[in-house]
């Protein structure tokens, strides 16, 4: 025989595929029958003549079996179910009738928590009519609708229009700048002032003219070390050994950046710090490195062409060349002066002068430059 698990557990599977819709929109309000496994929901065939397109199905269980002995009961007045399972529904109605009654108020209590609790978990979700997905209404977010419902009527421009004013607006807001106010910067000018002897230091900073940018954050300072003021020969070679690839050997500078902050002053303390504890190091004299020596493979010289001594002009020949290059004038003056000098200019003078006029021979003009001619002419087939 069956247990009374058995029997609750066949009560809910059949009250959970058990829905009904709202009265108005079934003539009756019979359950509806059992159909195969689906994964959509299931609906009723409505009425072509009825308009229920304003209600909204209703998923809730039936309430007509108040207890799993009056569900056997209705179950076994049906005749179209098979014999097997009728005598599996006479056995569970034997068991349920043969439980005490405190036990079936324990089954049943437990059927109405597990009914209330998973009915809202069984209910499908619906879209609202007035949601994102479901909305009817026109899009006022589109370029072509920018103006809502109202039509253009031609009294305004476009925005394209209105885009080449703005421009037109923020060139004159700069030229007015550049005008008005840019000269009484002048009164904050301060002297250039040569740095001292203690600032050796050189910072460099990105300005992106107010724009936010990535890379306006890097700092770099570069420094020489014979510049900073109380280092011996040996420090400075282990400040070198420090810097490690940071080091230039050809222009003999340090140079480091900085970006990992988000402000520059904090990247520019961050470098003055460092700077401090690397001179501080290298005034340790505990190790100085001596067995180490200054490596320079990260630095690639470039070979600068020099133009050869050899080749350079002596000053016996430059006071040569310049002699002979007075007598050349004097010659030309006395050339010039008795008259054996050829001037160019009179030489074409003259040539053109003993030259015959030119006579323009007359042309005949073509046929095709005398319009009246080529009407006149009959045209011939070939």
């Amino acid at each position: 025989m069956a247990s009374a698990a058995n029997t609750l557990r066949l009560c809910l599977r059949n009250r959970a595929q058990i829905p009904c819709i709202r009265p108005s929109v079934l003539k009756s309000q019979s359950p509806l029958g059992r159909r195969a496994l689906s994964t959509s929901a299931l609906r009723l065939a409505r009425e072509e003549k009825e308009d229920t397109s304003h209600l909204e199905p209703v998923f809730e269980f039936n309430k007509t079996w108040n207890s799993p002995g009056e569900f056997l009961k209705e179950h076994l007045r049906d005749e179209t179910i098979s014999p097997l399972e009728r005598q599996q529904a006479a056995e569970m109605l034997q068991t349920w009738e043969q439980q005490p009654e405190s036990k079936k108020r324990e089954i049943e209590q437990l059927r109405k928590d597990i009914v209330e609790k998973a009915g809202p978990l069984r209910r499908p979700v619906l879209i609202k009519r007035d949601s994102f997905w479901n909305a009817n209404e026109k899009d006022t977010d589109y370029v072509t609708n920018e103006f809502g419902e109202d039509d253009f009527e031609e009294d305004d421009i476009l925005s394209m229009g209105h885009g080449k004013l703005e421009e037109h607006r923020e060139a004159r807001e700069y030229a007015r700048l550049t005008v008005w106010e840019m000269p009484l910067l002048a009164k904050f000018a301060k002297p250039f002032v040569p740095p001292a002897d203690g600032e050796c230091l050189r910072f460099r900073y990105t300005s992106y003219l107010g724009e936010f940018h990535p890379a306006d954050r890097k700092v770099v300072v570069e420094f020489s070390p014979p510049d900073l003021p109380g280092l011996t020969r040996p420090q400075r070679r282990k400040l070198k050994l420090l810097a490690g690839p940071r080091y230039n050997p050809e222009k003999d500078i340090i140079k480091m950046s900085c970006e990992r902050f988000e402000h520059q002053a904090q990247n520019k303390r961050y470098l003055g710090d460092l700077v401090a504890k690397m001179i501080e190091t290298a005034k340790d004299p505990t190790d100085m490195f001596e067995d180490i020596p200054l490596d320079t493979r990260h630095h690639t010289f470039k070979a600068k062409p020099k133009f050869p001594k050899e080749w350079l002009m002596s000053e016996a020949r430059q006071q040569e060349i310049k002699a002979a290059r007075t007598n050349a004038m004097m010659l030309d003056e006395q050339r010039k002066t008795d008259g054996e000098m050829v001037d160019g200019v009179k030489v074409i003078t003259g040539a053109l002068s003993r030259a015959e006029p030119v006579v323009h021979e007359p042309v005949m003009a073509s046929r095709r430059s005398n319009p009246s001619r080529q009407q006149s002419r009959p045209q011939m087939r070939r």
